[in-house]
């Protein structure tokens, strides 16, 4: 008598074709394209988490630039400014002053345009 191994080949491409769930046409229908695509994505989400914080970095910067540059100082004098008055305030949270509290923010270029 022959033996297939099926319930655990079976299990084996349910769970593959489970991570393709979502792909587009065959990605997500055929064992073997769905284990291509898997496999890419996998190696991919791994460089996207590295890309992502140098994503959400730029974005801070371009918006403190803009509130900065509303205030008539470049980013690099505005920031130039902050280190030497000794202010440790991170991109992302001067980001948030510069949207939701554009008062504290001028308080800060004005601190940077002193120093």
């Amino acid at each position: 008598m022959r033996v297939t191994n099926a319930p655990a080949s079976r299990e084996r491409r349910r769970r593959r074709l489970e991570l393709a769930k979502g792909f587009y046409g065959a990605r997500s229908k055929l064992f073997r394209t769905a284990t291509e695509a898997v496999d890419r994505a996998m190696r991919l989400s791994t460089e996207h988490r590295k890309l992502r914080k140098r994503d959400f970095r730029q974005l801070w910067i371009a918006r403190v630039n803009a509130a900065a540059r509303a205030e008539g100082i470049s980013y690099s004098r505005f920031m130039a400014g902050l280190i030497k008055a000794g202010v440790t305030l991170n991109r992302k949270s001067l980001s948030e002053i510069a949207i939701h509290d554009p008062a504290g923010f001028k308080t800060l270029v004005d601190i940077a345009r002193n120093a």
